[in-house]
């Protein structure tokens, strides 16, 4: 009965990236969250290559449709910039780092990244990426594992056990056993980069369907995004959270791998870093 003024105060102070965002019509009975969810677990899935156009509504990748159906589908969603690696640095970092290749190796130092973040906070961070040969490896590449999509080796201040194989990604019978924040990376077929959008498509429903369906009754969020287009188009990508306290529907605002990156560090009790850190979180998809 008081929810409305809530609603509309949310809508007016709600901008992300400097762009004002478009309200999302929802149900009256459900008002927009004053803050994000302190979520126990978040896992943000990073794809390759394909702009919005080649997942939305295609028959090509039927779990990524019904993931949006669940949850909140951002129509306006976009890279930082191309080719691949200063996305990824641009998502940890909350910032390109000035990068604008895919060479590697490459260091940062101990320049601000999330991980390091919130393990300053106490609290918890892994990149699970698939086909790395060893827990902490550094090397650039190996079979179809690439660097260039794994930002953890690139900073001395994030320690080698926080960089670890996707083998190690827990069971569905323990997914409460997860860092508070995962990176996952798909190796270089099952991202998309070399593979087609079914192939993807088939992975994240064998390998995120079961979290999908327990982020939401255990206090968890998923997030599945892409890292650029292909080139071809506004680098507009596909991207939808899922999980508790998700309001399922489409949502319009502007936003980009900086808004992604400050509403996790938000459902941490962290402030935003770099590039991230003049942004407001993204609210109006939170009950």
């Amino acid at each position: 009965m008081f929810w409305k003024p809530v609603v509309a105060a949310a809508a007016l102070a709600l901008t992300l990236g400097g762009i004002a965002a478009t309200q999302h019509e929802m149900p009256a009975s459900t008002p927009v969250a004053a803050s994000v969810p302190a979520y126990d677990h978040i896992v943000m899935v990073m794809f390759e290559n394909h702009q919005y156009s080649q997942i939305n509504g295609s028959s090509s990748a039927p779990y990524f449709n019904s993931l949006a159906s669940q949850g909140a589908k951002f129509t306006q969603s976009f890279g930082v910039t191309h080719p691949s690696q200063p996305n990824y640095l641009a998502m940890f970092s909350g910032s390109t780092q000035g990068n604008t290749n895919d060479n590697c190796p490459l260091s940062w130092g101990n320049n601000n990244n999330f991980a390091a973040q919130l393990i300053a906070a106490g609290k918890t961070f892994k990149q699970y990426s698939e086909a790395m040969p060893s827990d902490g490896y550094t090397g650039c590449s190996s079979g179809t594992y690439r660097r260039k999509h794994n930002a953890t080796p690139d900073f001395t201040n994030v320690p080698a056990s926080s960089n670890v194989r996707f083998s190690t990604f827990p069971s569905s019978a323990n997914y409460a056993s997860l860092p508070n924040i995962s990176f996952v990376t798909p190796d270089m077929c099952n991202d998309m980069h070399d593979c087609s959008v079914s192939t993807g498509d088939t992975w994240l429903n064998n390998k995120m369907s079961a979290y999908a369906t327990w982020a939401k009754t255990h206090n968890s969020l998923l997030i599945v995004t892409f890292d650029e287009d292909n080139g071809a188009g506004a680098n507009q990508i596909f991207t939808v959270f899922v999980g508790q306290n998700v309001i399922t529907g489409s949502y319009s605002e502007s936003i980009n791998h900086y808004n992604i990156l400050r509403t996790m560090e938000a459902s941490q009790g962290l402030p935003g870093i770099n590039n991230a850190a003049s942004l407001s979180p993204i609210l109006d998809v939170f009950s």
